[in-house]
């Protein structure tokens, strides 16, 4: 699967949901189900995360291989961190023999609670850097990250600008964005990309509420902003009443993706948390509603 040409060739918004291995066996007999009813509902992709310094070299394969077998296009994350030259091409090469042929590439971040983690001396600092050493080595269709409002570690959103188009520069064919809850920030982001010359399919995150507390560290680990409307949205929601949370976080989003779809977004990329409850009724509900 060339993942541009899903695009080109596409007459409605894409669907794509992104996964990640899962650690326990608890885990993985809850992302077995969670797969069957995504695949069930015909994304036209997914993603499959790859852990910070290769921590899920083995599982993320395991998943690649298991999407395979149930017929689903695969877009592999590959993060660089920490990881010499060889076994950067040891993983591709992997992905390649598996008939693999797009990637989305980041520089991830250090593994947590692994203080004697090394990192090898010739990794590759910046996602813009790995670029090119893959583009000259294999024929894989690459993506990068994006972020509506500028990568946490980034000087200021021109800067963040700048090196998103370096990316797109440096190999990146399309670019899926980070998770946001405010349209404004993916629109605005839009306007800057577009102001950059940045001329790539770019595809929206999006990442239904499935709890305050996962909000809350979400919103910590990447720096989306909460604002006042949801803020107020969770707040109203009884603390302990799951269901009603799983209710408001679906409505929420779904408020979100048709203002996206409106504007004419190419496509939708879901943060599903390896869960396919939310997912399927956004997805359902859009789709009934001739919005995809």
């Amino acid at each position: 699967m060339i993942v541009t040409d899903i695009w080109q060739a596409a007459k409605r918004p894409t669907v794509s949901c992104e996964l990640f291995p899962p650690r326990t066996e608890k885990a993985a007999g809850n992302l077995d189900k969670a797969i069957a009813k995504l695949a069930a509902m015909g994304p036209d992709f997914v993603s499959v995360t790859f852990g910070a310094g290769g921590s899920t070299r083995d599982g993320s394969r395991r998943l690649v291989q298991q999407c395979l077998d149930l017929e689903l296009a695969v877009l592999p994350y590959f993060s660089c961190y920490g990881l010499g030259p060889e076994a950067i091409t040891s993983v591709l090469g992997d992905y390649r023999d598996l008939g693999i042929e797009s990637l989305l590439l980041v520089r991830g971040d250090a593994p947590r609670n692994a203080e004697d983690f090394t990192p090898h001396p010739d990794s590759f600092t910046y996602a813009s850097d790995l670029l090119p050493f893959v583009g000259d080595r294999f024929d894989f269709c690459l993506g990068a990250a994006g972020y509506p409002e500028g990568h946490p570690e980034a000087e200021n959103l021109d800067r963040d600008i700048e090196i998103l188009k370096l990316k797109v520069e440096r190999g990146a064919r399309f670019i899926i964005a980070n998770y946001f809850w405010d349209n404004d920030y993916f629109f605005g982001f839009l306007d800057r990309c577009a102001a950059a010359a940045i001329n790539v399919p770019i595809i929206p995150g999006v990442m239904p509420i499935y709890g305050v507390k996962l909000m809350e560290n979400l919103a910590k680990l990447s720096g989306a902003t909460i604002p006042p409307v949801l803020r107020a949205g969770v707040d109203a929601v009884p603390a302990e009443d799951r269901a009603a949370m799983s209710v408001f976080g679906i409505e929420y989003a779904l408020r979100q993706c048709r203002g996206l779809l409106e504007r004419g977004v190419p496509g939708l990329h879901f943060y599903t948390m390896d869960r396919a409850k939310a997912t399927v009724s956004i997805v359902e509900t859009l789709r009934s509603e001739g919005l995809l």
